[in-house]
């Protein structure tokens, strides 16, 4: 009984994907079509038929996994450790600092090598 409905959900699935794809482009040729009419009516109907199509799409199986997913990674947003300012702070001083030291060192090697190559040549 289950497969059955499942069969079902895909065909109604396709059918929903181009309900959303249909109001995408009618929202793209309306735009069009009403170029002449001022700006926020034409922004106010894609943004209407765009979040419609949207709608739609997170109806089908995919949009339900993906809708999932998102509640998922706040989830795991929520259990992450974030640092303290003070480390944030620490370790972005650490970073500069061996960026700097790093950067010390290739100019130096730099100039050795400018050094040598020019009395090579003389």
């Amino acid at each position: 009984m289950k497969q059955t409905a499942e069969v079902q959900d895909t065909r109604f699935d396709a059918l929903k994907w181009a309900a959303a794809v249909v109001l995408v482009a009618v929202a793209v040729a309306g735009n069009v079509y009403f170029a002449d009419q001022p700006m926020i009516y034409r922004v106010i109907g894609v943004v209407v038929l765009v979040v419609a199509a949207i709608g739609i799409a997170l109806t089908t199986g995919r949009g339900r996994e993906l809708t999932s997913l998102a509640r998922n990674a706040k989830k795991e947003i929520q259990r992450v450790v974030w640092p303290t300012r003070q480390e944030t702070f620490q370790t972005t001083a650490i970073v500069l600092g061996a960026v700097v030291i790093v950067g010390l060192l290739l100019w130096l090697i730099d100039m050795f090598f400018g050094w040598l190559v020019s009395t090579l040549i003389g």
